[in-house]
């Protein structure tokens, strides 16, 4: 299965928290090349990928941050108008939702981003079927 490893934590909203994570994973020497963060009222949730995953949740977990790993699909989306929709729309016909989705942070000549669905089998084979070039593991050394 052609995915990556997408790291979760709940912190709290407030001033430092994610400055915190982001701290202790540089002084580790982990690099995040994609995240996305939320909050609602005074809880946030990290989503970040990062370039040697292992190592990410080792440090976490070393420093007593409760995490969870998820696969989510790292897709290379067309940069032209309505290319964008070159991934969403075979998504859309196959009826597969899309969850979530945020920017690859280190794109350099690709455009690359984020997916979380539900079904990621099945969104993979419909990915492949319309021509939507997915990474996995090449995606941690970009």
């Amino acid at each position: 299965m052609k995915t990556v490893l997408q790291i979760n934590h709940s912190l709290k909203n407030e001033p430092g928290a994610l400055s915190a994570v982001s701290e202790l994973l540089g002084f580790n020497g982990v690099n995040i090349l994609a995240f996305y963060f939320t909050a609602q009222g005074k809880e946030g949730k990290l989503h970040f990928i990062a370039n040697d995953p292992d190592k990410a949740m080792n440090v976490m977990k070393t420093a007593g941050y409760d995490i969870e790993t998820k696969d989510v699909i790292a897709c290379v989306v067309p940069h032209h108008p309505g290319g964008l929709n070159a991934v969403l729309k075979p998504l859309k016909l196959a009826k597969i939702n899309v969850d979530y989705i945020y920017p690859y942070i280190g794109g350099g000549e690709i455009t690359v981003l984020i997916l979380g669905v539900e079904s990621v089998n099945k969104a993979l084979k419909v990915l492949k079927d319309n021509w939507i070039r997915t990474l996995g593991s090449e995606l941690y050394h970009m």
